[in-house]
């Protein structure tokens, strides 16, 4: 008979044995005191693939002893579901949705009175954001618990743990080198880099496995690896610093580096991010910019693609820049942080009978689509968050509409 795979065989049976998980399972976190409490709550968990959600839901229905279903919201069709409901009904049930921000609106309707009711516990898995991506009516019966991405150092000692406590099924010798380089190019995945190690110890058993054996196995390209920096991410970062700074030629080699280790994925994330955090208003041409640039990389692939990321970094480098709109949200977040918020003013909540005084004015009806009343709540009235920057052609047109409306309100 074959044997499962070895992620499958060393998925954690305890809390204990959850890698990167602290604030859920340690011992100040919520979902150790719900099992230390013997009270559990339906619940949404979302997180990068392969670190851990699965593992957490599974082991919270052996906790509390639960009969556990799995349920794809995305492939199973809602006589799966019956079923799963029907025996819920007998025994009570801990259903765990994968792809949860798929699920269908009539599925949806026949599952959440069963929830509300507790009938059935819902563990959702997803790797979007719930608060976007799962119907309010979902989210509103439970509870979200974001599971937070896998620190290197996390792995990399459990990678080595493993190693050691399954001299049968890991009984090549790996090096600190080759696990560090398993720890980087599985993109800090439990599964992945479990299966990773698995492959190199079919290949090379019971032999002593070097960087150089590890390439010929996993096909990844080698990585600069640095014992006491994560010089991948460094890396992405010089790239960021580079573009952000205007230093054409800089960015250009750490594109280069980068490209050379293949992750497409990693440089258009990051690239978005330039995008919109350090060119932003000054040139917001940018943005649909870097949406052809990912389509097309995605459509050619390597060496290829290669050509799109050079236009594109040559023209962010060099473009102007600015911050205003995201430093402008961040002041406000810091205030709803601190609690400052206040009532919506009456006029722009979608309710009738309110007096005419409180009526809302349409700006269409308006001259420069501008008229005199209120927006912000009471308590924030004088509060300003967006500064204009003057690099960039764009903004300082936002600039000019902006004053023009500061001088029709007279402010």
């Amino acid at each position: 008979m074959q044997k499962r795979p070895l992620a499958y065989r060393v998925r954690p049976k305890t809390l204990n044995d959850i890698v990167g998980q602290d604030h859920l399972v340690g011992a100040d976190g919520v979902i150790r005191k719900m099992v230390e409490r013997e009270q559990y709550f339906s619940l949404i968990l979302y997180g990068k693939p392969g670190i851990g959600k699965t593992t957490i839901a599974t082991v919270i229905g052996e906790a509390f002893g639960l009969n556990t279903f799995t349920f794809n919201a995305s492939t199973d069709n809602k006589a799966a579901l019956k079923e799963i409901i029907e025996s819920a009904k007998r025994y009570g049930a801990l259903l765990i949705v994968d792809e949860i921000h798929r699920m269908k609106k009539d599925i949806q309707d026949y599952l959440l009175p069963h929830v509300e009711s507790g009938n059935v516990t819902l563990i959702g898995l997803t790797t979007n954001n719930p608060y976007h991506s799962v119907n309010p009516a979902v989210r509103s019966r439970t509870h979200v618990l974001k599971l937070k991405d896998i620190d290197n150092e996390d792995l990399f000692s459990f990678l080595k743990r493993l190693i050691d406590s399954h001299p049968k099924d890991l009984s090549a010798n790996f090096t600190d080198e080759v696990i560090q380089y398993v720890v980087q190019t599985s993109n800090r995945e439990i599964r992945t880099a479990i299966n990773m190690l698995e492959l190199l110890n079919i290949a090379y058993d019971a032999s002593t496995i070097d960087l150089e054996m590890a390439k010929k196995v996993l096909l990844k390209p080698a990585l600069d690896l640095d014992k006491d920096e994560d010089n991948y991410y460094n890396i992405l970062s010089a790239l960021q610093k580079s573009i952000r700074g205007s230093d054409v030629d800089a960015a250009l080699h750490y594109l280069a580096r980068l490209i050379k280790m293949e992750d497409l994925d990693s440089i258009l994330r990051r690239l978005t991010v330039i995008a919109y955090e350090d060119v932003g208003l000054a040139n917001p041409s940018i943005f649909s910019k870097m949406d052809a640039c990912a389509r097309a990389c995605e459509r050619v692939g390597f060496p290829e693609a290669r050509i799109p990321l050079a236009d594109l970094t040559v023209e962010m480098a060099l473009s102007p820049k600015s911050n205003s709109a995201y430093k402008a949200l961040d002041k406000a977040l810091e205030d709803i942080d601190k609690g400052k918020m206040g009532k919506i003013p009456n006029h722009l909540i979608n309710v009738a009978n309110f007096e005419d005084k409180d009526a809302y004015l349409y700006p269409h009806d308006y001259d420069h689509h501008v008229v005199k009343q209120h927006y912000m709540p009471k308590e924030l009235r004088d509060t300003r968050y967006y500064t204009p920057a003057k690099t960039g052609k764009y903004e300082r047109s936002l600039k000019e509409r902006l004053d023009a409306i500061h001088k029709i309100l007279g402010k």
